[in-house]
């Protein structure tokens, strides 16, 4: 009897499998738009390249790079000394002192690149002309933040883009003008368009390790091939899960925020829980525990549609936000989407064949012609006169 509750077990176990997929495609396709994603307004990826080129003069202790994709621009202050950001129209519109920063509430820009695309309505009392009146945003000389000469902005494409897509443009030089004191300065850099790479190779990398990976739940759990799938298994569960966590760290280490674990926890979210239920998962297959095959299927589930396929913009675009070569980033997501989907695919397989296993079990003990050694005989009554 118990078999038999077992049998029931394990196909309750894989239409929960089944109801984790879907919910988790839906709930992947739900979370993908970038803005509610990732931390700092950051998006997935671009085409266009930002770059600083340098500061001129140059100050000793004053750095400027761009950051999060190109989202923003990071300015960093050790001099001593307060550098200001001037704005669109030569406006004081951020200053950064020894001792934080301040913001001019004066100033159009401190409205104009509160997003990504600059569509906020500046107040009627934010006036360039105006004296500043300055609030503080920071406490560390440090500062980020959206500036629209260094991006494109525009839908459309530029023109010599347009034309040639296939090829890399120079879109245009720009300058963000700074100021030392009484000395202005200029920040400089380029805008380049990229072009996109093929995502064909990458997702076909992608679902050929995931098919070969599930090919090990064909195994027979209970043989010597099987037990060491089991392992290899376990191991695949292991390298999904340290890469989506080193792809959250990435990105919450290119999105600034205060702290590795706060950055996690606020910026990538996502990558993090599955990253870490995938080793969770890796290491309680390893215990060789029935349940541990729906442990890695719907740890699989997860790696692959929260951490893949939610970062499959890489495959994309040119300019990925995060510290590495584009390229690892796309190895890294493409990892996450061959383990996690090949998790899924051999632990629903296992499962299966474990449920069909115990349900037969239990029906050749239900069965008389087991018992008797043949078929079953009806029984004849005689009734005596």
């Amino acid at each position: 009897m118990s078999r038999v509750t077992s049998g029931v077990g394990w196909s309750s176990a894989l239409r929960r499998v089944g109801l984790a997929l879907a919910a988790g495609l839906v709930g992947a396709l739900s979370i993908a738009a970038p803005a509610d994603a990732h931390a700092a307004d950051a998006p997935d990826g671009s085409n266009y390249r930002s770059a600083v080129t340098g500061v001129t003069p140059a100050v000793s202790g004053l750095a400027v790079r761009v950051v999060e994709g190109g989202a923003r621009l990071e300015l960093v202050n050790r001099t001593g000394r307060t550098i200001e950001v001037l704005g669109y129209a030569g406006e004081p519109y951020l200053e950064v002192r020894p001792d934080g920063v301040w913001e001019n509430t004066a100033s159009p820009a401190t409205y104009l690149n509160q997003t990504l695309e600059g569509d906020t309505e500046p107040p009627a009392a934010a006036d360039p002309t105006r004296p500043p009146s300055w609030r503080r945003v920071g406490t560390e000389p440090v500062v980020r933040w959206h500036d629209q000469r260094s991006r494109w902005l525009e839908s459309a494409p530029p023109p010599v883009v347009a034309a040639r897509p296939d090829r890399q443009h120079r879109v245009r030089d720009w300058v963000v003008p700074l100021r030392d004191r009484t000395t202005t300065m200029e920040l400089r850099g380029t805008l380049d368009w990229l072009p996109p790479p093929d995502p064909l190779p990458w997702w076909s990398l992608s679902l050929l390790g995931a098919l070969a990976v599930g090919a090990l739940g064909l195994l027979p759990r209970a043989s010597r091939p099987g037990r060491r799938a089991t392992v290899a298994l376990a191991a695949l569960a292991g390298t999904g899960g340290v890469a989506a966590i080193c792809f959250a760290l990435a990105r919450g280490a290119d999105a600034g925020v205060g702290g590795m674990l706060l950055g996690l926890v606020t910026a990538q979210l996502w990558p993090t829980l599955t990253g870490t239920a995938a080793l969770a998962a890796g290491a309680y297959a390893l215990t060789r525990r029935p349940t541990a095959d729906f442990a890695l299927a719907l740890a699989g589930t997860c790696l692959a549609l929260f951490t893949g396929v939610t970062n499959a913009a890489v495959f994309l675009r040119s300019v990925v936000p995060v510290p590495w070569p584009a390229e690892w980033a796309r190895i890294v997501i493409a990892v996450v989407i061959a383990t996690g989907g090949g998790l899924a695919v051999a632990g629903a397989l296992r499962l299966r064949a474990t449920g069909r296993s115990s349900t037969d079990q239990a029906g050749t003990r239900r069965s008389p012609a087991t018992r008797s050694g043949g078929p079953a005989r009806p029984a004849r009554w005689s009734v005596s006169r």
